[in-house]
């Protein structure tokens, strides 16, 4: 799995690292989840050594592949040589604009990508922001993260991995978790499982009634000490008494956690306290 750490072409280990899918039946299994690309853009996040792009120069429309390794991203362009629906962009994908990839294709305002990447652990939470941030720009995203990662984005209210994540996430795409996979379908293999994610946009912040920048900021008051109540994380934003008779007023226990709340419950909270 990648720790956006690349391995460059001789096989040597700079200072950064990569852990390279090497199961095919896996890469398949993840074009799958796609769906039909024929007709589509496909953006890919960290191709590595290429064992998504491949196939994906196969089946897609047309495909961008993003890596931020420069000896990587040269190899990857020597491989899928000659392919016209293919481009291989060496550069950050937190810094790229996915509408200009549409726009430069010729594409309809209402055309959306479909993205997927095996995306490095670290900065797992900051690409699916930056994805949800150009969220009209995308219909699906199919990536591979690490399992523990997963299960944040998955959790159910109440759970120990329900947190600021998972209500992210939650506003803006219905999530599945498709499958996981063990530390030998890489090389080197990792010292964990990784699973993945797909995630159908579908933002929900208008239903809820709320901004979802100011409702974001909200929750990460809310989940900012786990071991600490709703009420108590939220003094520190509101004054007691407002806090507590919104609590009360949306039938939630005082010495309730943020983690035991539904989405549509935190947004309750939080539109009576804007109020």
């Amino acid at each position: 799995m990648s720790a956006r750490n690349q391995v460059n072409a001789a096989g040597r280990k700079p200072k950064l690292g990569q852990n390279f899918l090497v199961d095919p039946q896996a890469a398949r299994r993840i074009v799958d989840a796609l769906g039909d690309i024929g007709n589509s853009v496909v953006i890919e996040i960290g191709p590595g050594r290429g064992a998504l792009t491949k196939t994906l120069a196969q089946r897609a429309g047309r495909l961008v592949a993003v890596e931020f390794d420069r000896v990587l991203a040269e190899q990857l362009h020597e491989d899928i040589a000659g392919k016209p629906n293919v481009k291989i962009v060496q550069g950050n994908f937190l810094d790229i604009s996915l509408s200009a990839f549409l726009t430069s294709r010729g594409a309809g305002t209402s055309e959306r990508a479909k993205v997927v990447g095996n995306i490095p652990y670290y900065i797992t939470s900051d690409i699916l922001l930056r994805l949800f941030e150009q969220q009209e720009s995308v219909d699906t995203i199919v990536v591979m993260v690490q399992r523990e990662v997963a299960d944040r984005v998955v959790a159910e209210p109440g759970s120990r991995d329900y947190g600021l994540l998972t209500v992210t996430a939650q506003l803006f795409a219905d999530v599945e978790r498709l499958f996981t996979l063990p530390p030998d379908a890489f090389r080197p293999p990792p010292q964990v499982h990784s699973s993945v994610l797909r995630l159908r946009i579908a933002p929900k912040a208008q239903a809820l009634g709320v901004d979802s920048r100011e409702f974001l900021t909200f929750c990460k008051f809310a989940f900012a000490q786990k071991r600490k109540t709703l009420f108590n994380n939220l003094r520190g934003k509101f004054s007691s008494d407002e806090t507590r008779n919104v609590l009360i007023s949306a039938h939630v226990r005082s010495d309730v956690r943020a983690e035991a709340l539904s989405v549509k419950q935190l947004a309750e909270i939080y539109r009576n306290l804007r109020a």
